[in-house]
């Protein structure tokens, strides 16, 4: 999952500077950065975003549980049933008068309500980076007077794609470089906070059935052989 997120810095960076990226720092640093989901992909890609110099950090997620893990591992966390995360943060974040939110966002959930979120923390002319995959198709997602009255941009960072033209610069080998190095700085607080589980190989098909089935929730669960 690591060169996942990776990955979707790599397309924040494309959306300021072209085939001219030379560091997933070059989407981040000194911006004001908003993590949809806090599942494994949204809690790495916001350690990705702080390692590379992000101003703020904010994660979004409706699960306490996984809320809490988000505040473990130094990261600010909000819970959208709490009150609009759009309000707060455009209240908290003004460059000016007209100009409010978050500078990108990182879209993380499966849900096209999450997406529909992620474009009202836009400040105008920002950017969604979608890493979410919508198996169940998008009917919560408005596109009026946010996306168009604000000039937004959805980028796709799905399926391991890298940005049009650097390609011969950005390989998975280059992204998994960037996660061996992110996980040298955070590996002990990944492994006690993002891995719930470590399961023997013999007892892989109990687990799966129960997550199948809902019996059992894990944020992230490790096959030991």
């Amino acid at each position: 999952m690591g060169p996942i997120c990776a990955n979707g810095l790599l397309h924040a960076a494309a959306d300021l500077h072209g085939t001219a990226v030379r560091s997933l720092a070059d989407g981040v640093a000194g911006r004001r950065v908003v993590v949809t989901g806090a599942g494994v992909v949204g809690l790495l890609t916001a350690l990705f975003a702080r390692r590379h110099g992000a101003a703020s950090v904010v994660v979004i997620d409706p699960t306490p549980a996984r809320r809490e893990v988000a505040v473990s591992l130094g990261l600010e966390a909000l819970d959208p049933a709490a009150g609009d995360p759009a309000v707060t943060l455009k209240t908290a974040w003004r460059h000016t008068a007209d100009d409010r939110g978050a500078d990108v966002v990182f879209q993380c959930r499966g849900q096209a309500a999450s997406l529909h979120l992620a474009l009202r923390l836009l400040r105008p002319q920002g950017t969604v980076i979608d890493l979410a995959f919508y198996q169940g198709g998008a009917d919560e997602l408005r596109l009026g007077a946010e996306f168009h009255h604000n000039g937004l941009s959805v980028r796709c960072a799905q399926i391991g794609r890298v940005p049009r033209g650097l390609a011969p610069f950005w390989d998975r080998e280059r992204l998994s470089a960037e996660t061996i190095e992110l996980l040298s700085d955070y590996g002990p607080a990944v492994r006690e906070h993002l891995v719930t589980a470590v399961v023997p190989f013999d007892e892989g098909p109990g687990l799966l059935l129960d997550l199948a089935t809902r019996k059992r929730q894990e944020l992230q669960a490790v096959l030991q052989f």
